[in-house]
């Protein structure tokens, strides 16, 4: 019996590359199921949905009785902060993926060469690391979002930008910083993912978790300013949320993402001062 267990065990760290990618589809899927189903909010995301070139306009038409009536306790608060969390983690681990199962096929073959003890690939803590990184950016969003809803220049019903300026100022800070040296220095290293596990190999399940926090920081120097859009766009608005998750997916893992950032800066630009004209 310790044989077949031994056997069994075996058989499964064998197949811990399709374990792992079978568990971050089915947590991305999920992700999106709860953002579709209203993530807590009391409206299912399909009621958000809007299309326009000035969506402030549309946030514009939410009364202030509208926005009165809006929870506004620490409970509410706890489920917009659960909300961000499991759109970034809806939205980004997609274009993690192939890191993540790089580090498990990078660490199972060190561990066939003897560089690495044998045992449990800690797979799950360095996505653990990664994902924490984009709880700390729910954090400073949803402060972000509570401080904007107090001065009025974010809807609550339609958790967006009721404010020409504020949309047209986030439009061209974002268009400025995706052409931005910073910006591309954080893309590079998101786009090389066997380069970064060289750079920052630590072992053990500690040092996994650590690495992912590490490419977490990375990640979201690259992509904080993608997810400040969504003021702009609706933070529910599951059109604008699915348009910046697979621009997001071709810049980080398309063959020319890196140009990509840089129209997208051009179009952003233009964007934002369209707006404040209009």
């Amino acid at each position: 019996m310790p044989a077949e267990n031994s056997s069994l065990t075996e058989s499964i760290l064998r197949r811990d590359r399709l374990i792992v990618a079978a568990g971050l589809a089915v947590l991305t899927v999920l992700s999106w199921a709860y953002i579709i189903a209203g993530a807590g909010m009391g409206m299912p995301a399909w009621h958000m949905i809007s299309v326009s070139l000035f969506p402030h306009r549309m946030a514009e038409m939410s009364t202030p009785d509208m926005a009165h009536a809006a929870p506004s306790g620490a409970g509410h608060w706890l489920l917009v902060l659960a909300m961000w969390w499991v759109m970034m983690i809806a939205m980004m681990t997609p274009s993690a993926a192939p890191l993540i199962l790089l580090f498990g096929r990078a660490t199972r073959h060190a561990q066939a060469g003897g560089r690495l003890a044998p045992g449990v690939v800690p797979t799950t803590a360095f996505a653990a690391g990664y994902l924490l990184t984009w709880l700390a950016f729910s954090v400073a969003a949803t402060v972000l979002m509570w401080a904007l809803e107090r001065v009025g220049a974010v809807s609550a019903a339609s958790m967006g930008s009721r404010s020409a300026w504020l949309s047209a100022s986030i439009l061209i800070a974002a268009g400025l910083y995706q052409v931005s040296p910073l910006k591309h220095a954080c893309l590079r290293v998101c786009r090389s993912p066997a380069q970064f596990l060289t750079r920052h190999w630590r072992p053990g399940s500690f040092g996994a978790l650590l690495m992912g926090l590490e490419h977490g920081g990375f990640c979201v120097g690259c992509c904080w300013i993608l997810m400040a859009l969504l003021f702009v766009g609706g933070v529910m608005n599951p059109l604008w949320i699915g348009i910046l998750a697979i621009f997001v997916l071709a810049e980080k893992l398309g063959p020319q993402g890196r140009w990509l950032a840089y129209v997208s800066g051009l179009v952003l630009l233009a964007w934002g001062v369209a707006t404040l004209m209009a």
